[in-house]
């Protein structure tokens, strides 16, 4: 039998290594001497942004998610099938292009600071059961893995008003809630003591209220499921008041 060096085969695996190393560290700049400081860190999104893909396929969003050449191009860390298949399209280091302008609370740079997940859903059905246990999966790792607080899940909907809708009110929020991520009321809703500001209430809990109507919109898809257009009036219902008051009275 005829004996085979291994030494040839593990050079090359030790070059390829070290190749894919290189690849994947920040360039230094030629110009400049470099010395290694240890005081940096990743940068760490603090914030989960779920949306829908508003297509026909997940094949047909794949191919969305990932052509350089369209003339707006769009991408996100994660896309969930209606099998409940998770895609991985872009490292959770790295920013992907995802949210858009918007706002939530003092964060304006959404895409620098979120974690974008694209659900397969046209807009206008259920999500599936397998959807829904695989999104729980993938925010159990990533509010795990990657430190972000677990009540700091939103949708597109609710960091940009005037611009989007998703994932909608037939979204569920409250089975998210009851797994622990995202906000939601606890308790009984009650009546907010007099002198209550629904729209100060909006902004504590994160919504831009400069479109007070859009802001209100994406407010009921999120905590009422439902969608009362973009031409409603920018008043408070009762159920509004009560929802807001439980989300940020003292201890909630």
């Amino acid at each position: 039998m005829r004996r085979i060096s291994l030494v040839p085969k593990l050079l090359i695996a030790a070059l390829a290594l070290g190749l894919t190393a290189c690849a994947t560290q920040p360039a230094r700049n030629p110009i400049a001497t470099f010395v290694k400081s240890p005081n940096v860190d990743d940068r760490k999104a603090q914030l989960i942004v779920v949306h829908y893909t508003e297509q026909g396929s997940v094949d047909e969003s794949l191919q969305t998610l990932s052509d350089a050449k369209a003339a707006h191009p769009v991408s996100a860390h994660y896309l969930l099938g209606k099998d409940g298949h998770i895609y991985q399209l872009v490292p959770d280091g790295l920013r992907a292009w995802q949210a858009g302008a918007g706002r939530w609370g003092t964060m304006t740079e959404l895409n620098s600071a979120s974690i974008g997940i694209e659900i397969d859903n046209n807009g206008s059905e259920p999500f599936t059961e397998p959807q829904v246990q695989a999104l729980l999966t993938l925010l159990g790792d990533l509010t795990t893995r990657l430190h972000i607080p677990k009540g700091n899940v939103i949708g597109h909907q609710d960091l940009a008003p005037t611009r989007k809708i998703d994932p909608g009110p037939l979204f569920p929020w409250k089975r998210l809630a009851d797994a622990g991520y995202g906000q939601w009321p606890q308790g009984e809703l009650v009546d907010p003591p007099a002198g209550f500001d629904g729209w100060m209430a909006m902004r504590v809990v994160g919504y831009d209220i400069r479109d007070r109507a859009a802001a209100l919109r994406a407010f009921r898809m999120h905590y009422r499921a439902r969608d009362d257009g973009k031409d409603l009036a920018p008043e408070f219902q009762p159920e509004d008041l009560k929802i807001l008051y439980a989300l940020t009275r003292p201890g909630s």
